[in-house]
């Protein structure tokens, strides 16, 4: 099954943090996504989680919040 995009609509870049505050990736992420094999996309989404473990579950990175599909994978 393919990993899917973990964006959430909310493209704005938080400066402080440089993450989306809508998906917690980094620009280069994001730009990389379509490109990245779905290993690659898993590894991104464990970095996410990272960031947002070590600010605080249902905190944020830079605002953003995990979606449900990215949810998913991190708890499979």
């Amino acid at each position: 099954m393919p990993v899917p995009s973990p964006c959430v609509q909310i493209c704005t870049m938080d400066e402080a943090s440089g993450l989306c505050r809508g998906c917690a990736r980094t620009l280069a992420e994001i730009a990389a996504w379509g490109t990245l094999d779905d290993d690659a996309r898993r590894a991104v989404l464990a970095r996410v989680a990272q960031r947002r473990a070590a600010q605080g579950e249902g905190g944020s990175a830079g605002g953003a919040r995990m979606p449900p599909s990215a949810q998913k994978i991190r708890n499979a």
